[in-house]
């Protein structure tokens, strides 16, 4: 019930619309428990006396209670639909905007198709709750006490009949909601699955049709999509089980008092309007049941979506800006203080161990290392995409962790090793480096990133649409309009996560040489190739987490082995191929 009162507070304006919503369907209930106690007067004074003016007025008032019960109706499903939508828009603004503030860490606890399913899917069957058991869960309840008091009114010893079935009805009940419970929060577990194989294959089109797999994707697909097919068969068998009960109990009842109420009115205790009237009390009472019981299954359902919604607002985010955090970032300088870093705290084995460099402001530093060396893990740590397990790393000679966050990450420019362009104009994604820039600006950058070799060749140029993901040009190309982005930010510190793999050489050495000319900005290039670092002011070289040597080119190629392995190996395939 916590999570439940977490979730409501989100209705933050439309908290109005939901009160106003449950005054309506109060007064609603309250005119319609009025008919019954008319019709009776109708037919015990009325037709009794044949006093058609008492008919005639009674039933004036009748109507006059139906058509207030329908205005009251109408006005509350205006204000239910704006309260169950205010909160599903809610919930889905503070569920995005706590992604945002997640670090790397907090990610992975996450699926990719996790986080869709519970922004989208779980949102909605929260609202649709909202929206569909929000009159049955006031009315229901209202209409129960109202039709209890006014049966027991008409009549205290014929109300024993169904009141002596409600026991019964309730156990049945409370076995439904306790079996079908569980099985929703499998339900949405399923739907996890169902979108991870979906996103999974319509991120890998391009392979699947390549090597010929839609027969594979199909069955997994097929595999997936019928444990959930299963899971919501197991599902709703149990819950649509409240249904024939309820039925079960309504014809029950309805009989056993047409048989003692039939009695009472031969006998002359009940008049034939009161039984009358006291049957509709019966069927409102039987019916408000039906819609509670209605609602705990809704409310079972959203119990399960509210959970995961929950987990997701309540990760405790790693990564914050201390308080009295700096604002500035002094220089590009960079040292690892002792650094080991592992991904969770229970990892038997660190990433990185015992780092330690100095990086002087404005220098070219260049990081090789075989694959899981931990190159990448080391730059992340610099932005404060991680934060280092053990030791400490310094930008401006202060640690990362005494930084504003924002401040510290537009001070830093990072070309990601795998490419990230969003939909959307070559301009709109270079504007994300800076959003105030120029054309000139972003002329000046493309040049510098080689983009200038193929924008003239999109139609349009800077407004070309690159289409989902940048799907519309190469990987060289998107990797050269993703450097283009880093430079518009004008920033400390950029960083090149082997994020010229994909152009050709001679082009990436023209990018060296226009990166060259960037004074005052220290760049860290992470490369596969030694031609990419060759001309760095010092290259590091990692093995297995930990550095193995530091120093320029020819102090490297004299006396560290793995770089003059690496050396070797790429002059010889450089040969091989000449040859």
């Amino acid at each position: 019930m916590t999570e439940l009162k977490r979730i409501l507070s989100y209705l933050g304006r439309y908290r109005r619309d939901a009160l106003m919503g449950v005054l309506l369907v109060v007064v609603e209930s309250g005119f319609e428990m009025i008919i019954p106690i008319l019709m009776a007067d109708i037919i015990d004074v009325g037709v009794a006396e044949r006093d058609l003016a008492y008919i005639a007025r009674q039933g004036v008032y009748m109507g006059l209670c139906a058509v207030a019960a329908l205005v009251t109706g109408l006005l509350y499903a205006r204000y239910a639909a704006r309260a169950s939508y205010g909160l599903g828009a809610n919930l889905r603004a503070a569920e995005y905007e706590r992604v945002q503030e997640y670090s790397f860490a907090n990610l992975d606890h996450f699926e990719t198709s996790s986080l869709v399913t519970r922004m989208t899917t779980d949102v909605t069957v929260i609202q649709n709750a909202v929206n569909a058991g929000f009159r049955p869960m006031v009315r229901g309840p209202v209409v129960l006490v109202m039709g209890l008091a006014l049966s027991v009114y008409l009549n205290p010893a014929l109300a024993l009949v169904f009141v002596a079935l409600m026991p019964l009805l309730a156990l049945v009940l409370a076995f439904i909601l306790r079996k079908v419970g569980p099985l929703y929060g499998r339900l949405q577990t399923m739907v996890d699955k169902l979108n991870d194989v979906v996103q999974e294959m319509l991120t890998a089109v391009r392979a699947v049709k390549a090597y010929v797999r839609g027969d594979y994707e199909c069955a997994q697909f097929a595999e997936v999509n019928g444990a959930l097919a299963d899971t919501s068969r197991t599902t709703f068998r149990y819950a649509v089980l409240n249904i024939p009960t309820l039925y079960v109990a309504m014809y029950t009842a309805t009989t056993l008092i047409m048989w003692f109420g039939g009695q009472m009115v031969l006998s002359g205790a009940l008049a034939v309007g009161e039984l009358t009237g006291f049957l509709s009390y019966v069927f409102q009472v039987l019916n408000s049941l039906m819609m509670i019981s209605n609602v705990f299954l809704l409310l079972s359902r959203s119990l399960a979506s509210i959970h995961r919604i929950c987990e997701v607002l309540d990760e405790k985010v790693d990564l914050v800006s201390p308080d009295g955090a700096l604002q500035e970032v002094a220089d590009g300088s960079i040292a690892f203080k002792d650094v080991s870093f592992k991904y969770h705290a229970d990892a038997q084995e660190y990433v990185l161990e015992h780092v330690s460099l100095e990086i002087p402001a404005g220098s070219t530093v260049g990081v090789l290392g075989g694959t899981g060396a931990g190159k990448t893990t080391l730059v992340q740590l610099v932005p404060r995409l991680y934060d280092a397990t053990e030791g400490a790393v310094l930008v401006g000679g202060a640690d990362v962790r005494r930084y504003d966050l924002a401040c510290l990450r537009d001070a830093v420019a990072i070309v990601l090793q795998k490419n990230v362009l969003f939909s959307g104009t070559v301009r709109e994604n270079l504007m994300w480096g800076n959003d105030r820039a120029t054309d000139e600006e972003l002329l000046e950058a493309c040049r510098a990133a080689r983009v200038d070799e193929f924008l003239d060749r999109l139609p349009g140029g800077l407004d070309y649409d690159l289409g989902q993901g940048g799907v519309n040009v190469s990987g060289g190309q998107k990797q050269r309009l993703c450097i283009a982005r880093a430079l518009l930010k004008h920033p400390k510190i950029v960083i090149f996560d082997d994020s010229t793999s994909a152009v050709d050489t001679a082009t990436e050495a023209d990018i060296r040489a226009a990166l060259a000319d960037l004074t005052g900005v220290t760049k860290i290039i992470i490369a596969q190739r030694v031609s990419s670092v060759m001309a760095a002011d010092q290259i590091v070289v990692l093995d297995d987490g930990r550095v193995h040597g530091v120093g320029t080119h020819e102090e490297l190629l004299a006396h560290d082995a793995i770089y003059q392995e690496i050396y070797a190996s790429q002059v010889r395939d450089a040969a091989e191929g000449g040859a």
